[in-house]
């Protein structure tokens, strides 16, 4: 259920290392002129995700989606690509990115090696959402991002009332019945939830694309399972009980002066991919400044502490409210309800990642015999968690074969 983390536990090395270069530049730079030497900053570093879409000549379609519970949700749309006049029955392709991130996950790279982009330039018609409470769907109708009622939520209401909420507003708007899924990580874990609990959504779907599925993570090599041992009260403590990672002008600031510059690559990589781990070989370094700018756009604590749970209790399974009235008001039952993948009857593609720390190869392997209408797998042994939607070797390890399947289902 994880992505692109910037995890605020102190004493981290590397984030004194960041803070010290940012200081250094921000104080010397202009004397020392280090913010012209070496540097390039990607122009999209600056920009939002309409910007970012227009800068590469793709059209774009900005929407509000209203969930029952009253959350406000920013969609995005690329209907179609470069120059390609739009048809009146482009097939549809939903991207659900994973956490703490953005649909800025599909359009960060340059066009010929992000999936939005190069699924346009085939012929489809792309749409891309936001979870609650990230950058980009961070209203409500009724409550302020002020109030704990705003953050009382995990991966349960974001399938149970994003999912469906956004799957039927484009099925309304493109008057098509049926459309292809793809998600990473926890953008996985929604469509479990939701695919396995709520049958007449799964009908909306052609094929569920998993990359780098997450379900169960009883054996995550993620660091974060420093979290897992923290009490409610400490977390409470360290992180409040409302949003969690979000941007902030200091990421900004060391994205766009700090990260455009050679010298701190180094630095800045090992501290935007600490917790998921990443291959350099297969990063476009040059893009490290957009990768920062847009890698944390935040959720709630309630959704890590359920990610905590996960770790601990190495079951698929709802948030536990902490005590049995609670679940008994949520769940009507006692106790947190377990997720059975076997009810999900959607065909479903996976691929997974030989050295990803978050998505473990066990906990995948343990997924596979659940999936019930599997149609095709690949473990790519090189691949860690962001190689999915960052790797440069993307299009041939994945994109290619995910083209290929969806024509297969014309």
């Amino acid at each position: 259920m994880t992505n692109i983390l910037l995890f605020p536990f102190p004493g981290k090395p590397q984030m004194w290392q960041l803070l010290a270069a940012a200081c250094w530049m921000l104080l010397l730079g202009p004397l020392y002129g280090y913010h012209r030497k070496g540097s390039t900053t990607n122009p999209e570093a600056n920009m939002n995700i309409s910007q970012i879409i227009s800068y590469w000549g793709y059209p774009y379609e900005e929407y509000n989606v209203v969930t029952k519970d009253d959350y406000v949700l920013g969609i995005y749309r690329i209907p179609h690509g470069r120059g390609c006049p739009r048809k009146a029955q482009r097939p549809v392709v939903y991207l659900q990115h994973g956490l703490v991130a953005s649909a800025s996950n599909w359009i960060c790279n340059l066009p010929n090696n992000s999936l939005a982009f190069l699924l346009a330039d085939n012929g489809y018609d792309v749409w891309m959402g936001n979870s609650r409470g990230n950058t980009w769907s961070r209203k409500h109708l009724k409550f302020s991002t002020e109030s704990p009622e705003f953050w009382a939520f995990s991966v349960d209401e974001m399938a149970k009332y994003d999912l469906p909420a956004t799957i039927n507003f484009i099925v309304e708007k493109t008057g098509q019945k049926r459309l292809y899924y793809v998600g990473h990580s926890q953008g996985t874990t929604i469509a479990f939830i939701a695919f396995s609990t709520n049958p007449e959504l799964a009908k909306k779907i052609k094929i569920f694309f998993a990359l780098a599925p997450v379900t169960t993570v009883r054996y995550t090599r993620s660091p974060m399972r420093k979290l897992t041992t923290l009490s409610r009260e400490a977390v409470k403590v360290l992180f409040g009980d409302k949003m969690f990672s979000s941007k902030t002008f200091l990421n900004q600031f060391i994205a766009t002066k700090v990260c455009n510059q050679k010298l701190f690559h180094h630095i800045c990589s090992n501290f935007l991919f600490s917790f998921c781990g990443f291959d350099p070989k297969n990063l476009n370094m040059s893009r490290l400044d957009v990768y920062f700018a847009h890698g944390q756009a935040g959720t709630s604590v309630q959704n890590m502490r359920h990610w905590a749970q996960a770790v601990n209790s190495g079951m698929f399974q709802a948030f536990d409210w902490g005590n049995p009235d609670q679940n008994m008001m949520h769940f009507h039952q006692l106790t947190p309800p377990i997720y059975n993948v076997t009810k999900m009857e959607v065909p479903t593609a996976m691929w997974s990642g030989g050295q990803d720390r978050v998505a473990d190869l066990k906990d995948v392997e343990n997924l596979l015999p659940e999936i019930t209408r599997l149609i095709y797998y690949k473990s790519i042994p090189h691949y860690n968690h962001v190689d999915f939607y960052l790797g440069q070797d993307a299009p041939q390890e994945i994109y290619q074969d995910l083209i290929m399947l969806m024509e297969e289902c014309f």
